[in-house]
């Protein structure tokens, strides 16, 4: 963790800009990623934080233009830009700033400050406590007003967040998912890829899917959301909470994350809602299930933009629901994605303030 907390920095007329990048950093490599993946590392030169896309963690089958990657890295920049407010400082953001080196995702800075609103409290606080939930959800209904914000998080970040509501539509979405699955393991390099990001138990590694992030048994859900054979093969995961035959679980709020347009800028914003919303989700105690594999799919993609008829792109498909979320997700160390450049004068650059 970082030396200060955001208490003391909240307190503080001055803070050293080192100490609030290593403080924003710690809370932004918990941001959700495909595959835990974690491609990003970010670069610090005086007060100003260089938000970067690891190429080399991209998933170059699943993956190929780089959008699950730029959705990762806005959901980063989301948390970063939290982390910031939690210290009482307003981000001044710059979005895919060079034209040349698309790798380059955002610049951040930090000069004038205003106390954060008890929502971005909250919102910070669920950083490390969100988890993802594969198998079926509770039954009880999501908290009321819930969805309504839900909707407001996603359009305030340049997304909308669009609700199976009746039984078809649920239906139709879960067929998706499923023919998504069903190509995804008839391709060979795509099973590899996805067995290489899926450690075994006992695995030192930082990154990845966890063993301790997945259920051994995959959890039927009503419709039918199949989930990903990140054991491949083998009976790694977690038992089951209950032995009881009580047959498919609820599969919750089912929902896609669309965007209006399916440029760089259109996925890093939609990383950027998401991580708001499932902040929110998690601060009602409500967890989501991500699929990217019907989104993965470039047919498949089009079945779901085809569905709901208004020219959206789909980004990511969601349930949402209550459960217990017992998930445990491994992070790479903040130091080893933070990169410390020597201070120069900046150049002349027009930062937007939100």
């Amino acid at each position: 963790m970082a030396s200060i907390t955001a208490a003391r920095c909240a307190e503080l007329p001055l803070v050293a800009a080192d100490q609030v990048a290593a403080y924003v950093v710690t809370a932004a490599v918990w941001a959700p990623s495909v595959h835990n993946t974690q491609p990003w590392w970010f670069g610090v030169r005086g007060a100003e934080i260089i938000v970067h896309a690891d190429q080399q963690r991209q998933l170059t089958v699943a993956d190929p233009v780089g959008r699950e990657l730029l959705l990762s890295c806005g959901a980063a920049l989301f948390t970063a830009k939290l982390a910031l407010r939690s210290l009482g400082f307003i981000a001044e953001t710059r979005l895919l700033p060079d034209p040349g080196d698309p790798s380059v995702v955002a610049r951040l800075r930090w000069r004038r400050r205003s106390p954060p609103t008890m929502y971005e409290m909250g919102l910070y606080e669920q950083i490390t406590r969100r988890r993802s939930r594969r198998g079926g959800c509770g039954p009880l209904p999501l908290p009321a007003g819930l969805l309504g914000a839900l909707r407001r998080d996603a359009w305030q970040d340049g997304a909308a967040l669009r609700i199976a509501a009746d039984e078809g539509s649920r239906a139709a979405v879960a067929a998706a998912v499923q023919m998504a699955e069903l190509a995804a393991r008839r391709d060979a390099a795509y099973v590899r890829e996805l067995a290489a990001w899926a450690p075994p138990p006992g695995s030192a590694r930082r990154d990845g899917v966890s063993v301790l992030s997945y259920p051994a048994r995959p959890q039927p859900t009503s419709p039918q959301f199949p989930s990903r054979d990140f054991a491949h093969g083998h009976s790694w995961g977690l038992p089951a909470m209950s032995t009881a035959a009580s047959g498919p679980g609820f599969a919750g709020l089912v929902c896609l994350l669309t965007t209006p347009g399916d440029s760089p800028a259109d996925w890093v914003h939609a990383g950027m809602a998401l991580q708001r919303i499932l902040l929110t989700a998690s601060m009602h105690g409500v967890a989501a299930a991500l699929y990217s594999a019907p989104v993965e799919v470039v047919w498949v993609r089009e079945v779901l933009r085809a569905q709901f008829g208004d020219g959206c792109y789909p980004q990511l498909v969601l349930r949402l629901g209550t459960a217990a979320q017992s998930a445990v997700s491994a992070r790479r160390p903040p130091e080893s994605v933070l990169v410390v450049a020597p201070l120069r004068l900046p150049d002349p650059v027009r930062y937007v303030q939100d």
